[in-house]
């Protein structure tokens, strides 16, 4: 069945079309990602198929009774609201709480967060998943998400994978997470020069299609061809989850990579990365960090040397960024002792973006730190560098003050390039990237020569760019994680579990005082609903585990997946009774 469908849709700001004629429809069981250039068309896109705005030629139709839900970028609430109010509106308590559904979404989201809270004063982590409940709480025949990972951690973006695999109706989203289009996705629209090119497939089959496409095209564009050659040979040699889906076509992918080499050759740059910092690069000796009366180390022991490449994962407030500070030297220990090594020459990109003089232009902001500079084997001028990070031509004459957020995120990033450090510490720097842009950046950073440690929610990035994981589970220690963010979420999974039962145990009434035979059968049936509330948690825990080690098997994940929801369903039916039980026997 047609939900949406747009037929000869022209729109433009300004005199340069962004969709030009563009006909394409929305079935009731498509799943589309939603690709392309920053400034391309995409949000244009979204807000047509929403009649958010209206197309100045051709014509959007949409199914009688559709029931559409859409997530903005920009997350806006009504003054002087709470969780409650915003995601469950005037509903009574009896009514969602019953509903399996509306529980899970409450649990995988707003675990954290009570229900009387007010949204002012939340973080932009906090509210992105208030707006996502809100959301995902309606029943919808389509829903459209513009951008549905910004703020948000590994976790949640795993939770909400998995809650949209799970859900029926149709799916619209675009978002630069290419791990998540491909956790999601069925089909592809890229939006490029005004018209949308379609594809079959996740962004893996969307690499291999335009890879071939490109190769088909010949020499027109070399550059971009082999870019994503290199981007298609990680894909297939990188975590199974990607070469395991059957959409994914392996022999044609197999035959386009057969002499593409690895993405970095890590002998040679750790021989580099050793050449340029000798063996010691920071030895953190028996370290602990207490900021406001929270211990965010505690005795931690790491060695960071030559040529490693980690991906730093971690719960919000769990001292990520502080562990940054204290390798950059803005942070020192509350005890122990850190080890610099002498040659350490140490870029570090924060979440803040340093000030720039506005009436500077891209170029000469770049060319202040230097000129030209040598990556890997080749030497690139400022202008060539620019080029490869989105500004091309005119763009690179942009006053710095009329750049927008991701904009200025890249020419930070190029300027700590350009000052050819050893060392580089990356916080959050896909933050407003799109994708083409992060191709660039990934490739130009496998031919970087040091010590790298990056802090991202992009899963793809962290896995494309990193060699090893390293986590802060919030318990005041640094583990190093051999089975990576899988690992990661396994782990975060059973304390989670754990801190469940607890609750459940402290919030669990004290058992009815013997008072007759009415009395005693109640206690029995209550012993009788809590060993089994017992089983059903041990049984949850045990099918997280087994989540996380068929990561890479697909149709064991949806069995799996639907028997975590059938005991957790069973679950909070026997909690139930267990409440009404208590409360009659009391």
């Amino acid at each position: 069945m047609n939900l949406i469908n747009l037929e000869t849709v022209t729109k433009a700001y300004g005199p340069r079309p962004l969709l030009d004629a563009v006909s394409l429809g929305v079935d009731d069981d498509d799943r589309i990602g939603v690709v392309g250039r920053n400034g391309g068309g995409k949000s244009t896109l979204v807000a047509l198929l929403t009649k958010r705005v209206e197309p100045d030629e051709g014509r959007v139709t949409h199914a009688r009774g559709l029931r559409l839900g859409h997530l903005a970028q920009r997350d806006a609430f009504p003054e002087g609201a709470t969780v409650a109010s915003t995601v469950l509106g005037d509903r009574a308590e009896h009514e969602w709480a019953s509903d399996t559904r509306v529980r899970d979404i409450l649990s995988g989201l707003l675990a954290d967060l009570s229900l009387d809270a007010p949204l002012a004063g939340m973080s932009g982590g906090e509210r992105r998943r208030v707006a996502l409940a809100r959301l995902l709480v309606p029943e919808s025949d389509l829903i459209v998400l513009d951008e549905p990972t910004n703020h948000l951690d590994i976790e949640a973006i795993d939770w909400l994978a998995r809650h949209l695999r799970a859900r029926k109706g149709a799916l619209v989203v675009v978002t630069h997470d290419r791990w998540f289009l491909d956790e999601v996705t069925q089909r592809t629209w890229e939006v490029v020069d005004g018209k949308v090119e379609r594809y079959e497939g996740g962004y893996s089959a969307y690499v291999l299609a335009k890879a071939e496409r490109a190769r088909i095209a010949a020499a027109t564009e070399d550059k971009r061809q082999n870019l994503l050659r290199k981007e298609l040979a990680w894909l297939r040699r990188g975590p199974q989850a990607r070469t395991s889906k059957p959409k994914f076509r392996v022999d044609a992918a197999q035959a386009l990579i057969a002499d593409e080499p690895p993405a970095r050759d890590t002998v040679e740059l750790t021989s580099f990365a050793t050449a340029r910092l000798g063996k010691t690069v920071f030895d953190l000796e028996d370290v602990s960090v207490d900021l406001g009366g929270r211990e965010l180390l505690r005795h931690v022991t790491w060695r960071l040397g030559p040529g490693d490449r980690i991906g730093l994962v971690g719960v919000n407030g769990s001292g990520k960024s502080t562990l940054l500070r204290l390798l950059d030297g803005d942070q020192g220990p509350s005890a122990g002792r850190i080890v610099r090594g002498k040659t350490v020459k140490l870029a570090h990109l924060s979440q803040n973006l340093e000030e720039l003089d506005p009436t500077r232009r891209v170029l000469e902001a770049v060319e202040e730190i230097r000129r030209r500079i040598t990556v890997g084997k080749r030497e690139w001028t400022a202008g060539q560098l620019l080029e490869r990070l989105g500004f091309r031509g005119d763009a690179q004459w942009t006053p710095v003050g009329e750049l927008s957020g991701g904009e200025r995120r890249r020419l930070q990033l190029l300027r700590l390039l350009m000052d050819e450090p050893n060392v580089l510490l990356l916080d959050e720097p896909t933050n407003d990237l799109d994708i083409e842009t992060l191709t660039e950046m990934e490739d130009l950073l496998d031919g970087w020569p040091g010590t790298l440690v990056v802090v991202s929610h992009d899963r793809y990035f962290l896995e494309r760019v990193t060699d090893h994981v390293v986590a802060l589970l919030g318990d005041g220690s640094v583990r190093m994680l051999p089975g990576g963010v899988d690992d990661y979420l396994s782990r975060r999974a059973g304390v989670r579990s754990e801190d469940a039962a607890r609750r459940a145990e402290a919030a669990a009434p004290a058992k009815p005082k013997a008072a007759g035979g009415q009395n005693w059968k109640a206690r029995k049936e209550l012993d009788r609903l809590e060993r089994r509330l017992d089983k059903l948690a041990g049984q949850e825990k045990e099918l997280h585990e087994q989540l996380a080690a068929h990561a890479t098997d697909y149709a064991k994940l949806q069995e799996l997946d639907a028997r975590l929801k059938d005991v957790q369903a069973e679950a909070a039916d026997v909690e139930e009774q267990w409440l009404m039980l208590a409360e009659d026997a009391s």
